[in-house]
């Protein structure tokens, strides 16, 4: 099949949804099906492009980036759109607000082109209590183009039930709704790499590692993670805490919180870090905590799971549902700082029961969502929608 998949930006400086996109491709590349991504140029370069052979890029200039949203404007998108969707039998389009989704709607109506939505946790205007402008953005390019794209959908994936339950507020039908799991590369974590290289890079010695991996951002909820660092800190505990990711603006704030509260020599930020580097990170960790305010699937969680490493999530999320489903680690309500220091405590301090999670949640995801054993459950789709809109298209 010819499917091409829409992504605002594929950046090597990122990960979650851009790997997830980028892993999807090159497992359909590898069952034989011809598989691009359209996108733009943003932090591309030119290594990162030939890694992502043979599936083939369509980039193109970022003119504009608006901060903090998934929205760059790349005006050649709008006439080269026109001949590229035309290429494929289906496209395939990531998260909801984007540049690059307004234009290929467009040509994918007029040419009678069935497109699937994956949302990936970007459908909410407002999460916890969230309000100014950039909800208002969201609601406006809703108003103007989101709820089409949405209700012209052939299908929508839902990679749980928490994102089942936030398409029907959109007023998706469940019978347009196709339930795909998250899936991983579970064979880049067959081979992990010897435990010691992320202490001795940043001289930690034995000291117990809290670690966080994501994206620095409001909706993380990193300031809750300092905050109950600083309760297990005042408990005696000689632990570091570890915040590994990019930031988006919001790490000046967690420096200061750090500063304001005498942890600055027991926090850690490192930026940015994939490849060995993260999986060194991940597997010198005592435990990996997620405490976000928001969080619509665990991909930092079980990758922390697959690297044999204890994990806890805030409650109420759709990554806590996830976790929950394969009792892969601890659930602690967002904010309750108490209960996040002594969840903890009790890891650091008789771990057993916490491997234990680890190893049987660990052993259910690599024989029940890797690409490789069920790639099938995309195929299947994209088949569906292609034969339910070939008459529409031989039309046209």
């Amino acid at each position: 099949m010819r499917i091409l998949h829409i992504f605002p930006f594929l950046s090597p400086n990122a990960n979650g949804t851009i790997t997830t996109t980028r892993q999807l491709s090159m497992a359909l590349a590898r069952n034989g099906h011809q598989v691009g991504i359209f996108t733009s140029d943003f932090e591309m370069t030119t290594e990162y492009l030939e890694s992502l052979s043979p599936v083939k890029i369509y980039s193109y200039s970022t003119w504009l980036k608006l901060p903090g949203y998934y929205f760059y404007l790349s005006p050649a998108t709008i006439t080269r759109a026109r001949n590229v969707t035309r290429e494929f039998e289906v496209l395939h389009l990531h998260c909801l607000r984007s540049f690059q989704n307004i234009v290929v709607y467009y040509y994918a109506r007029k040419y009678a082109i069935p497109y699937i939505l994956d949302q990936h946790g970007s459908l909410p205007r407002s999460v916890a209590g969230e309000k100014g402008p950039r909800c208002l953005l969201r609601w406006l390019f809703d108003l103007i183009f989101g709820n089409r794209i949405i209700r012209d959908a052939a299908k929508v994936v839902a990679q749980n039930r928490f994102a089942v339950r936030e398409y029907r507020k959109f007023g998706v039908k469940d019978d347009r709704m196709a339930l795909i799991p998250l899936l991983f590369p579970v064979e880049d974590f067959a081979d992990l790499p010897t435990p010691g290289g992320f202490r001795k890079r940043y001289d930690l010695g034995g000291k117990p590692v809290i670690m966080s991996m994501c994206r620095l951002n409001h909706i993380k909820g990193l300031d809750f993670l300092v905050e109950s660092f600083y309760e297990l800190s005042r408990s005696g505990s000689e632990a570091v805490l570890a915040i590994v990711g990019p930031d988006e603006g919001y790490r000046a704030e967690l420096e200061r919180m750090v500063s304001e509260l005498n942890l600055s020599d027991r926090v850690l930020f490192t930026g940015f870090l994939d490849g060995r580097d993260k999986l060194e990170a991940l597997v010198d960790a005592d435990v990996v905590v997620q405490p976000s305010r928001y969080e619509q699937a665990a991909w930092g969680p079980i990758e922390a799971v697959l690297c044999g490493t204890p994990v806890i999530v805030s409650g109420g999320t759709g990554s806590a549902e996830d976790v929950s489903t394969m009792d892969a680690g601890y659930l602690v309500e967002y904010g309750d700082k108490i209960c996040m220091m002594q969840t903890i405590q009790m890891i650091l301090e008789d771990p057993a029961a916490a491997v234990e999670k680890v190893n049987r949640a660990r052993e259910y995801i690599v024989e029940n969502l890797a690409f490789s054993s069920r790639i099938a459950d995309y195929e299947n789709l994209y088949r569906e929608v292609t034969e339910l809109n070939s008459p529409v298209r031989r039309n046209k």
